[in-house]
């Protein structure tokens, strides 16, 4: 069993974000994915770099990605991400959020940061909006723990 993805080297842990602010919206990011035929939806989330906890990684994409900090954390579950690797993905919920600039990278310059009502974000999915299947995953989650 191979442990790489996709020839791009050893497969890495990654995280996905549900981050609720007070009203209970949901942070949202839409991009143009061409490979795939159009825009959708995603949750921010990337892979885990060298040294990072699977917390940490989900606290910097959520910063990086959508400009948001967060002082309380919920580990929703963890999963493989293939069939074919060790690699996992961690699910988190984040709540009480802080506000702040994007800092994306050049190829993230296009993401674009909305705030859905959780029922929307879960129709949304159920439409197959969303291009990644740890996002749903997650909202499914973190709407069933209330």
């Amino acid at each position: 069993m191979s442990d790489e993805v996709h020839g791009r080297g050893p497969a890495r842990d990654a995280a996905v974000v549900v981050a609720r602010d007070d009203q209970g919206l949901v942070a949202i990011l839409t991009a143009d994915f061409p490979r795939h035929g159009g825009e959708y939806l995603f949750l921010p989330g990337g892979r885990r770099e060298d040294g990072e906890s699977p917390e940490q990684c989900a606290q910097r994409e959520l910063q990086e990605e959508a400009g948001i900090t967060a002082t309380r954390w919920r580990p929703l579950g963890a999963y493989a991400i293939t069939l074919e690797s060790t690699a996992r993905v961690h699910l988190y919920e984040a709540r009480d959020l802080a506000l702040g600039p994007q800092q994306l990278t050049p190829t993230e310059e296009d993401f674009k940061l909305s705030w859905w009502p959780m029922a929307d974000a879960i129709t949304a999915a159920a439409e197959g909006r969303f291009l990644l299947h740890a996002g749903p995953l997650a909202l499914l989650l973190a709407a069933r723990a209330g």
